[in-house]
This record gives C-alpha cells, sequence and structure tokens, in this order.
C-alpha cells in the first residue's frame, strides 16, 4: 500500500477487521492512514492534527525517531504558563498539555502478528515483554508504538530491579504496577517509632515495598491487601525474594482492610485527589479522596488497643489547589482518630529540584509526611 493509502478499520458486517490493544484503555483511532520512511515529521503531526493515525509499515527506529520528532513538536508549540494563574488553573492546564502530546505521540500505530513480535523491519524482540503484558492469544494486533516502549521498558525494570537503600534491597516492579522510585517515604516508614505489638496491614500494598520494610523492622505478621491482580503477583514475588522467611501474606480483595484488627495499620494512598486518565495513574490519583477517607474511617474499627495508623501522604495536592489546608487534619478529626505525631520528609527526587518544570512552583514547597494516628479511646 501506499503512504497515502487509507484502511478500513471494519469489516462489512461491523466486526474489527484487527485487533486494537492498548496496555492504557485508550480507545481504538477511528481513522488510519498507512505511512513509511518517507513521511516527515511535519507531514505526519499535519495529519494527526487533524484527527488521522498513522500506521507505520517502514522501519522500526524511523518510527521511533518520527515519534521524539512529534514530541518536540508539541513542546516548541506548547503555550507558556501562566505565573499569576491560580495554582489548580496551572495545574489544569498542565494535565491539558500532557493529554495533548499524549494523543499526538500516541498516533504513531505498528502492527502486531500473532507471536506478538512487532512486525517491521529492525524492531527487536518484543515477544515475551508483550505477552507476559496481555497472554498468549489475541492474533495479529494494532499497538501504538508507544504502547510498545512502554511494556518494552517495564520488562526491562521488572530485570534489572529498583535499588531501595532503605532496606539494603532491590524491588522488581511489574508493568502495570507504580514503582517505589521516590523512597523518601520508605525512608520514613523504616525511622518511625513502632508500636507494641506483633501484627500489621498493609493496605494496598503495590510493590509490596511496605510490607518487606515492615518485616525488616521485625514485624512478625503482616497482612497485605492489593485489588490489582499484577500488583498481588509483583508482590509475592518480591516479598518471596527480599524477606524469604518473613509471616507476609499478600490477600486479594475488593475491600481495602483484611479481617480482624492489628497493632499497626499503613497507608500509602494516592496522593492527589482527581479522576486518573490511565491505569497507571490510579496510583497517582484517588477520586474525591476516596481511599484515603476510607483508610480513615476503617481504622477505628481495625486497630488493636494501643494500636496506630500511619498515614503517608505528600502535601503536593495543597500546593497544586486540589486540597484545602487542613484539610487531612478535619478528615482525621471527623474520623475519630487523634495524632500522636507527624514525621516529615522533603522529596528528593529529579523533579523536586527542577526549575523548568512546569509544577516547579509546588513541587519546591512539597513535604511528605508519615501521620501517626490512634483512636480517641486507644489513646485515652
Amino acid at each position: 500500500m501506499s503512504a497515502t493509502a487509507t484502511i478500513e478499520w471494519m469489516h462489512e458486517d461491523g466486526s474489527p477487521a484487527v485487533a486494537w490493544q492498548s496496555p492504557s484503555g485508550a480507545a481504538r483511532p477511528k481513522r488510519m492512514q498507512v505511512a513509511d520512511d518517507r513521511m516527515s515529521a511535519d507531514a505526519a503531526y499535519r495529519l494527526i492534527c487533524g484527527g488521522t493515525s498513522l500506521l507505520w509499515q517502514g522501519d522500526y527506529y524511523n518510527a521511533r525517531a518520527l515519534v521524539d520528532a512529534l514530541g518536540r513538536r508539541v513542546e516548541k508549540r506548547r503555550r507558556a504558563p501562566d505565573v499569576a494563574a491560580a495554582a489548580i488553573d496551572r495545574f489544569n492546564a498542565h494535565r491539558q498539555a500532557q493529554s495533548h502530546r499524549a494523543h499526538i505521540m500516541n498516533a504513531v500505530l505498528v502492527p502486531v502478528d500473532a507471536s506478538w513480535q512487532v512486525a517491521l523491519r529492525r524492531a527487536p524482540d518484543t515477544r515475551a515483554a508483550l505477552m507476559a503484558w496481555h497472554g498468549n492469544g489475541a492474533g495479529p494486533a494494532i499497538m501504538s508504538l508507544r504502547a510498545v516502549q512502554g511494556v518494552l521498558s517495564a520488562a526491562e525494570w521488572e530485570r534489572k530491579g529498583i535499588p531501595i537503600a532503605a532496606l539494603d534491597a532491590t524491588i522488581h516492579p511489574r508493568f502495570g504496577v507504580y514503582s517505589p522510585l521516590r523512597g523518601e517515604y520508605i525512608d520514613l516508614v523504616m525511622r518511625a517509632p513502632l508500636p507494641e505489638g506483633d501484627t500489621a496491614f498493609d493496605l494496598g500494598t503495590g510493590t509490596g515495598v511496605l510490607a518487606i520494610a515492615l518485616a525488616k523492622r521485625g514485624v512478625k505478621h503482616i497482612r497485605a491487601t492489593e485489588i490489582d491482580p499484577r500488583a498481588v503477583a509483583c508482590a509475592r514475588d518480591n516479598i518471596a525474594r527480599v524477606v524469604p522467611r518473613a509471616d507476609v501474606q499478600v490477600i486479594t480483595s475488593g475491600e481495602l482492610y483484611p479481617s480482624g484488627r492489628a497493632s499497626l495499620i499503613v497507608c500509602n494512598p494516592p496522593w492527589l485527589p482527581g479522576r486518573p486518565t490511565t491505569p497507571i495513574e490510579g496510583a497517582l490519583y484517588d477520586p474525591d479522596s476516596q481511599m484515603l477517607n476510607a483508610f480513615l474511617r476503617g481504622l477505628p474499627d481495625h486497630l488493636a488497643p494501643q494500636g496506630e495508623g500511619w498515614l503517608i501522604l505528600s502535601d503536593l495536592a495543597v500546593h497544586l489547589g486540589l486540597r484545602a489546608p487542613g484539610a487531612v487534619v478535619d478528615a482525621i478529626a471527623a474520623a475519630g482518630l487523634d495524632v500522636i505525631d507527624r514525621l516529615d520528609i522533603r522529596p528528593r527526587h529529579g523533579k523536586a529540584n527542577d526549575a523548568v518544570d512546569p509544577l516547579a512552583f509546588a513541587r519546591t514547597q512539597e513535604v511528605t509526611s508519615l501521620w501517626r494516628l490512634s483512636t480517641k479511646r486507644s489513646g485515652a
């Protein structure tokens, strides 16, 4: 087919001609056009802005170069932030710009054969990574090149792992499971004084990193909850690798809390109230602070006498205008809880000191806290 040929996406009976696969759950493109190494980045940008996605039929590395070139064009046309605008307006403008950039860069599509190999010249071996993400089956498919790159990158993260200095260990995340790249909150868990007792709950364990931290600190019996099957498998694997002799159970449940009570209950909910736009953003955005409020409301019924709940939360949402100052304190009091202490730490990740980051106005003020909470009856 020529570089200007278009593709009929549906059969005459209305069924999909080729399967569409998206790790982020993105909707299938409405219009596609074949493109190859002859297409310029400017022409590609115009087509995509007009609503046409490009099904690449050329060289794999040329497709990657095109995606990068599209990203540069988006950034070149990006409006300078309005420094006089309210924090929430600046944040919303940033989110819209991110969404637009993703839309443009995700519009370069690649064919994938039934073995999950990207069917382009010089393409790397994608079979193991894509099959680990999706599983067998699905037949020939079309995917965004950026989605393929994301799966390949996640597979590399899983293979190499992420060193966690506070644990003297390496954690291996999996695709779709949020990586513990911000280690300061782990430092807080490692230095907060433990309450009396030998049982702990880790709510929403993710990679299992905080359950591992508690096991390394000597908590004898730990129950970690998680609703995402990928995260359950990831946590179990990390726990078996790092603390193989520890009594740590990872429980698949639709509920935040397991049954019973514990002397320590730890929760690191998503830090930003808001709606996630992709599955992985579920680790960052907590719609209407649902998980935060569920944790606080459930503490009185699940803490053992004299037990503590540890809430790990950044105040970035306050500086972005997403959460009112004092809202966390009010929510704690409304749940019938007392604050025993609060341990604070400044972030150390790269964006915290990046002056050109669009959210630098908020990141430079951010503090991550571990709130030590007790029920009023146990603190009396």
